[in-house]
């Protein structure tokens, strides 16, 4: 008898703090913090397959319409940084996500939450993904079943 793999986050992401990403105070900037979680969604969905290639291939895109980040703990220079993305919700024309930037020393040091709609470019309307695609969130959902959400979900500014 198998024994089904346990929920886990999408990981994949890592980088190290890149010189330009620091500010007079030798921390990464606010900008750069929205560059990191940007790369590290990026990555998720591209596993979706929903990134730049089905962008060149179908004139469809995954547009971020609401993002809320929230910096937990300063990231000083040549720190490794990596991420865990969560399918938080997701519907044939929309995708919201939660993603955690640790600190090599497994410190939370950025989280950002983000509402995705799947939109074709030819019209600017926002469309339902082919069925192709949104088996491919569905199994990503199903791979993070029982996954308890972050307290911050929902939340925003407060």
């Amino acid at each position: 008898m198998t024994t089904a793999p346990s929920p886990q986050p999408f990981r994949g992401y890592r980088t190290t703090v890149r010189p330009e990403w620091l500010d007079y105070n030798g921390h990464m900037n606010d900008s750069a913090y929205g560059i990191v979680c940007t790369q590290a969604n990026e990555l998720f969905l591209e596993a979706l397959g929903l990134s730049a290639d089905y962008q060149a291939a179908t004139h469809h895109a995954m547009f971020t319409v609401e993002a809320h980040l929230r910096y937990l703990a300063e990231v000083g220079p040549d720190d490794e940084l990596d991420a865990e993305t969560l399918l938080v919700d997701h519907s044939p024309k929309r995708l919201h996500v939660h993603t955690t930037i640790h600190r090599s020393d497994g410190t939370a040091a950025l989280t950002g939450e983000y509402l995705f709609l799947h939109v074709d470019q030819g019209t600017g309307r926002v469309v339902a993904m082919p069925s192709d695609r949104e088996q491919a969130v569905r199994e990503m959902a199903s791979s993070q079943e029982g996954l308890a959400l972050p307290e911050d979900v929902g939340k925003g500014i407060r």
